[in-house]
């Protein structure tokens, strides 16, 4: 049985099957359960043929600057107000928040229940600008997001998602109306690797990195540079190759790992591996790509491609500078492709 079977709604990303089975379409794992199972992400389950998912409460919400999500082409300097729930479709061995993502871990934080109304109206009594969905994956408590996001568009909130991109075609029909920016976590390009560390399949992420791009979501994505796991020059390559197939214009993080979690064996990304891995995703035809995650690091600011000027300067999640006319203008005359009004 999952985790907090109290706190769940009937799930509108479901199918039903014979025999009392239900097929979740959440995410890409598509798990198929028979009466009393819960999914991979052990917050989706069964009840009596049909799907039950999480509904009412969060594990933590918190006041956030959007550069923190990260996103660099998206309101800069806006607050957002954060907010997760419990359980996750991947099992990555490195996982910064652990103690929330894993349903029986130790420390979790207990359950808060609020509604969608009310947490809505916290994030603008607060001053945010963005709701964001992130801390768990989002997709296993995508029907709980919508209906928060929702309450955020009638008081003029923008929403975001800081996802795996684990997406199936039904998830990102349900979420497009009521979602604006999606941050996707690409975790690696060995497909071994993928399965055996974050127990997820290479081309279903990628398939889902597609969808969210084809649907139109103002789309970033971000990469943990793990020594010895993802940071080789061909893996960094092929990563950048990809992205760029999609659209030279994907802003692509790249931030330093600290040891965490299973993962201690390795030291800390040095600063040294983020700027060739960036000056490689550069060559490889990625307008702007950015270093993270280590105290003053270069690679933060956004420079115009066209000439060369540093229209964004940051440090760490601060915005120093922005020199951004309407509709991302370059003073220049460039625009810059970003969701910036």
């Amino acid at each position: 049985m999952s985790f907090l079977p109290e706190l769940t709604r009937e799930a509108a990303l479901s199918e039903n099957l014979a025999d009392g089975r239900v097929r979740c379409s959440a995410c890409a794992h598509r798990c198929s359960l028979s009466q009393g199972a819960a999914g991979i992400c052990g917050v989706r389950f069964n009840k009596g043929g049909q799907l039950r998912a999480p509904w009412g409460y969060v594990s933590g919400a918190s006041p956030d600057p959007i550069e923190k999500k990260p996103f660099f082409h998206a309101l800069p300097g806006a607050r957002t107000l954060s907010f997760g729930m419990y359980g996750c479709n991947f099992r990555c061995s490195f996982c910064q928040n652990w103690h929330i993502s894993s349903v029986n871990a130790a420390g979790r934080p207990a359950p808060e229940t609020v509604s969608a109304e009310d947490l809505a109206a916290a994030a603008k009594s607060a001053g945010a600008r963005v709701l964001v969905s992130t801390y768990n994956e989002p997709l296993i408590t995508a029907e709980w997001a919508a209906a928060v996001f929702a309450a955020g568009k009638r008081r003029g909130l923008r929403a975001a998602f800081v996802s795996n991109g684990y997406a199936t075609p039904e998830s990102v029909a349900l979420l497009r109306p009521v979602l604006d920016l999606w941050k996707v976590d690409l975790k690696g390009f060995d497909s071994a690797k993928y399965a055996a560390v974050c127990g997820a399949r290479l081309d279903r992420a990628l398939e889902g990195i597609r969808l969210i791009k084809e649907a139109g979501f103002w789309l970033e994505v971000v990469t943990l540079l793990i020594p010895g796991f993802n940071d080789s020059d061909g893996e960094v390559g092929e990563m950048a190759a990809f992205l760029a197939g999609l659209s030279p214009d994907i802003p692509w993080h790249l931030t330093a790992f600290h040891p965490a979690h299973k993962m201690t064996d390795r030291a800390a990304t040095p600063p040294s591996a983020l700027y060739r891995a960036r000056e490689l995703a550069l060559a490889r035809g990625l307008r702007y790509v950015y270093c993270g995650n280590v105290p003053g690091a270069s690679g933060q600011a956004t420079a115009c491609p066209a000439c060369g000027r540093t229209v964004i300067k940051r440090e760490g999640f601060a915005v120093l500078e922005n020199l951004l006319g309407p509709g991302g203008s370059c003073p220049c005359g460039q625009k810059i492709p970003g969701l910036w009004d």
